[in-house]
């Protein structure tokens, strides 16, 4: 997803973690400006414990495969477990294969089976290919949409934090508005 980011050099940033990928991308929806923290680990194991960390500030995952390599579809499962154990209860997630561009051929994983998992843990699903662009945008905008979209419902329903009193409210209770004030007459 890389490709992604790239896009726009005057609105991105890009650093290396010893082979963790942080980019940052502003990004505009709906007429207002987001900004993404991109955390790609490439799904390498020895940075398991690592993303752990980041699971619980996460607002959006994307869980990318390659559907050229069975094993790393296969590995999706592990990462939604590790999800659940450590990311927030309503975190967005995407399933996203990756290098859809490639021939039939080279393809272990067909599309049906991707649809298939995202249908069984109830999130959306993409492919994508970073070489030719394929969705690259969609996906970014999409689990930013789902981000935001959740976060408003979430505000919406929110109970307040603070109690409003008006002036009726203290004059029924013999508060400071059931009593002139001495420079006003009486």
């Amino acid at each position: 997803m890389i490709l992604f980011v790239e896009h726009l050099s005057d609105s991105s940033c890009v650093l290396f973690f010893n082979s963790i990928d942080f980019k940052i991308r502003t990004i505009e929806l709906d007429g207002r400006r987001i900004k993404l923290q991109i955390w790609d680990t490439a799904g390498q194991e020895r940075f398991r414990t690592i993303t752990t960390a980041y699971y619980r500030g996460a607002m959006g995952i994307l869980l990318v495969y390659d559907v050229t390599d069975e094993s790393s579809f296969n590995n999706i499962r592990n990462w939604i477990r590790n999800i659940e154990q450590h990311a927030s209860d309503n975190v967005n997630k995407i399933l996203v294969g990756n290098k859809a561009d490639m021939d039939e051929s080279k393809r272990a994983v067909p599309t049906s089976k991707g649809q298939a998992l995202a249908d069984e843990y109830g999130i959306k699903f993409f492919e994508t290919s970073a070489k030719t662009n394929l969705n690259v945008e969609e996906v970014f905008f999409s689990i930013a949409r789902d981000i935001k979209q959740r976060i408003s419902e979430t505000d919406s329903r929110a109970e307040p934090q603070t109690i409003k009193i008006n002036q009726q409210d203290q004059a029924a209770n013999g508060g400071p508005a059931a009593q002139k004030s001495a420079c006003c007459g009486s």
